[in-house]
């Protein structure tokens, strides 16, 4: 399995804002940090804004801070709310047309491994992520 990239970008920007103690983060430098593009970026924020997961302040004093306690975001949560697990045709979310759908042992396997997958990240708090703070500070200043 894998998180698609705005799943990817969403957990590194929460990570990114919980190292920084409440103090606002700009995009630019969350994509600085990253290496990855602004304007991808821009939507992601948008969205964990959105979510509840960040508090957005616009002007020239804004910038992004989380919404809530690091260890009141979950991992799974986070996960649940910007990642689609339609791993085949016939898994939730897309509901395809395949002729073994309801009947196939695939299907169900499928959806035990994505509820154990859930069940791990479900353990995880974005405060679980940034537990090792010294070592993620000195990363993203190289």
């Amino acid at each position: 399995m894998e998180l698609n990239q705005f799943t990817d970008y969403s957990l590194r920007t929460l990570i990114f804002v919980a190292l920084r103690d409440g103090e606002m983060s700009s995009i630019k430098q969350i994509a600085t940090a990253y290496a990855i593009s602004e304007n991808h970026l821009v939507k992601v924020v948008h969205k964990l804004g959105k979510l509840g997961f960040l508090q957005t302040v616009r002007g020239r004093n804004g910038g992004v801070r989380l919404a809530r306690e690091p260890e009141n975001i979950g991992v799974g949560e986070v996960v649940r709310s910007v990642e689609s697990f339609g791993m085949a045709e016939c898994i939730p979310p897309r509901d395809g047309v395949c002729c073994f759908a309801g009947v196939c042992a695939l299907q169900a396997g499928l959806q035990k491994a994505t509820q154990a997958f859930m069940a791990e990240l479900d353990k995880l708090t974005i405060a679980d992520l940034v537990g090792n703070r010294a070592q993620l500070k000195r990363r993203l200043k190289k």
